[in-house]
């Protein structure tokens, strides 16, 4: 994932009703724009513009189906964001749990060396 695609991902995420409307599609896949916009006390204008930031973040994927559009949530972004970060600190403190777990043993040998003498 590069910087741009991570940037419009967590400008997305950001919005409490962004999140709201990925939460809604989840539980409903297809639901058309009005059926979203009547979750919401704005315009639908302002929730099909929250919905193309979120289309272009491509956690959004919508299908028009004659005058009707429907939208889908794409988990896809999120597992991505999700591996990229686990990956790379959960190798970082996986070697760290390494170097802990190594001076106690260390610690625990040199008492009972020091207790047997």
């Amino acid at each position: 994932m590069n910087d741009d695609r991570l940037d419009a991902l967590l400008a997305a995420l950001a919005h409490r009703g962004r999140r709201r409307m990925l939460d809604l599609l989840m539980a409903a896949p297809g639901m058309s724009v009005k059926a979203l916009a009547s979750h919401f006390e704005m315009s639908r204008i302002g929730v099909l513009k929250h919905v193309d930031l979120l289309e272009a973040a491509e956690l959004v994927v919508s299908r028009r189906r004659g005058r009707t559009r429907h939208l889908y949530f794409n988990p896809v972004p999120i597992q991505l964001l999700r591996d990229r970060w686990t990956t790379h600190y959960s190798a970082f403190f996986a070697e760290r749990v390494v170097d802990v777990k190594a001076r106690v043993e260390g610690r625990a040998r040199e008492a009972e060396e020091h207790k047997s003498a």
